[in-house]
């Protein structure tokens, strides 16, 4: 599979979104010299196009194995990781303390783009090791931060997370996996969980599994679970290891994409784990692990939509077919209107999430390092509001785009021949991974939005319009209606929001029977806000001219239909909440 990082956008996205200048300048960086940015790019680029891209149809038609000692990782993935190890990948933007490099989490996540797009089902196994880093930084104890922390943050461990029941899916108060306290800090951890990405494999002499599981004296429901981190193998004072743990993988999901990504049913049989954080103040470690998987499964909606744009791009220059006017002869399909429709609209969603989540990545970093209060929880409620987006959003733009890349293909989209297929397979599962997008929009509805009266999306439609009033005051007529339009889908998306929040009040129901529609409204704008800030940045760059193609593009394709998001939004609801469970009496 051929790949290669589009890093001019790349470049452009985490110099005018993510701001990294602005990052630097709260001193929480003093690793981080922007001169090491193109560097870093491009030797992630070589590691992603010329080890990670060749094994990704090979993982997807062969996959991961189960044999007699536990599972075996798709051909090629293991020399690949220690490559990914060996590079110090891993550690990016993870504190130095624990032998991290120190560095802006955009610039981690453009890296790891990289990865996804070259290799998902790779790009899965650290990006399980993220949360689980992100819960013991916020809530391990000081020694298990330092025994696990400089392993996982290294590489030379990887991690995992045992959340998921056959009962119990995204109703995690419903588990039921035990945790005995054995009377020496330790505890017994008896159940079995489902869907664990990466839960077992041998490219790494050691898995890190956190877990939830019920203390037996713990309350029912989301109140009475906790946090506990299991190794594969115990770990001793000295650091070496010790004796297997007692859980296993004992069976491996049949998927219908990720295939080199093994997911695992895993039996715990009175393992060995220890509490992180506190009895039954588990829910709060989840949702650190949760967040940080969150943005990153985005990403991963960011990075697939990219691979399936190239290859469409490489496909519709090469394949020939049909006529155009003024020329003999067949010719390439990309010269044909609706395939150039086609791409265009792949082209503009995928940078309009790339947007979306690194702006989201910058907001975490000021939320957690900037030296005025008043900014960092300015930031955090920022952050707040676009984790969704950049999860949810993301996502289903990505499963749009695989979509259009299969139909560029035609029918050679639908054989095995060409990677079209393998995108749009591999990308339907980020609706769904680490809570589905319907969860997604429950939460920017019920819990994000409402904060503070809808402030966070009250100070981000505040600074669209502000932008949209720059656009227009620039001489240029390009300008001035991507000025109109924003300004317009601000409008729509305001509506919607006192809706939102005046339904919220009065009735719950009928505004989460909208929530979905409101979460593609606002990521629709937000999406052609940043497209916009994009190009009006590069406006006098002569080495970017896509910029405002893009932007211009998403505007007449997208934000132009804001209004009637709006109001099929509230009309909608209206329909869902009057009539829809009499289809089913």
């Amino acid at each position: 599979m051929p790949y290669n990082a589009p890093i001019s956008q790349i470049t452009h996205t985490l110099a005018r979104i993510a701001r990294l200048d602005e990052l630097a300048a709260t001193g929480a960086f003093p690793s981080f010299d922007p001169d090491l940015v193109a560097p870093i790019l491009d030797e992630a680029n070589k590691l992603a196009r010329d080890v990670l891209a060749p094994l990704n149809p090979i993982g997807h038609k062969t996959g991961a194995k189960l044999g007699d000692n536990g599972v075996i990782a798709a051909p090629g993935l293991a020399d690949a990781y220690r490559q990914f190890v060996d590079g110090g990948w891993m550690g990016l933007a993870f504190p130095e303390a624990f032998g991290g490099q120190g560095l802006p989490k955009p610039l981690a996540l453009a890296v790891f783009e990289m990865i996804h797009g070259a290799n998902m089902s790779f790009g899965l196994c650290p990006l399980l090791s993220f949360g689980a880093i992100e819960a013991l930084l916020a809530h391990g104890s000081p020694e298990l931060q330092q025994m696990y922390l400089p392993k996982l943050i290294s590489g030379a461990w990887t991690g995992a997370m045992n959340l998921t029941e056959p009962q119990a899916g995204s109703d995690v108060g419903a588990l039921i996996t035990k945790a005995t306290p054995n009377g020496d800090g330790s505890y017994g951890i008896s159940g079995q969980k489902i869907y664990i990405t990466w839960g077992d494999h041998d490219m790494t002499e050691n898995i890190i599994q956190l877990v939830l599981a019920r203390l037996p004296d713990a309350p029912a429901g989301s109140k009475g679970i906790s946090l506990f981190v299991a190794p594969k193998f115990l770990v001793n004072p000295d650091g070496s290891l010790g004796d297997r743990n007692a859980f296993k993988c004992i069976g491996l999901e049949h998927k219908m994409g990720i295939h080199a990504s093994p997911t695992c049913v895993m039996e715990y049989s009175g393992a060995k784990g220890w509490l992180v954080g506190e009895e039954n103040k588990g829910l709060a470690a989840m949702f650190t692990m949760m967040n940080s998987a969150r943005l990153n499964v985005g990403l991963e909606g960011v990075a697939v939509g990219e691979a399936a744009l190239q290859a469409s791009v490489a496909y519709a220059k090469d394949r020939k077919q049909g006529s155009v006017a003024g020329e003999r002869g067949a010719v390439p399909i990309i010269r044909h209107p609706d395939v150039q429709r086609m791409l265009m609209t792949m082209a503009a969603n995928v940078q309009a999430a790339r947007a979306i989540c690194y702006a989201c990545g910058a907001a975490a970093d000021i939320a957690e390092h900037h030296p005025d209060e008043a900014a960092r929880k300015q930031a955090r409620a920022r952050e707040d509001l676009l984790t969704p987006l950049a999860k949810a959003w993301s996502t289903d733009r990505a499963i749009d785009v695989t979509n259009l890349g299969v139909q560029i293909h035609g029918g050679m989209g639908f054989m095995d021949e060409t990677d079209a297929a393998q995108f749009y397979l591999d990308a339907r599962i980020t609706p769904i991974y680490e809570g589905t997008n319907g969860i997604q929009a429950i939460d920017l509805a019920g819990r994000k939005l409402s904060m503070d009266g809808g402030a966070a999306m009250r100070a981000m439609l505040a600074e669209i319009r502000g932008h949209a009033e720059e656009l227009a005051r620039i001489n240029d007529s390009s300008f001035g209606y991507l000025g109109v339009v924003l300004d317009q889908g601000a409008d729509a998306l305001e509506s919607a929001t006192d809706y939102m929040l005046a339904e919220m009040s009065t009735n719950r129901d009928k505004a989460l029977a909208a929530a979905t529609t409101y979460l593609k409204l606002a990521g629709d704008v937000v999406g052609g806000y940043l497209l916009c800030r994009s190009a009006h940045a590069a406006r006098d760059s002569k080495d970017d001219t896509s910029s405002l193609v893009l932007a211009s593009f998403f505007a007449g394709d997208t934000l132009v239909r804001a209004a009637g998001t709006a109001r099929a939004l509230s009309e909608g609801a209206e329909a869902v909440h009057a009539s829809a469970g009499s289809l089913w009496d």
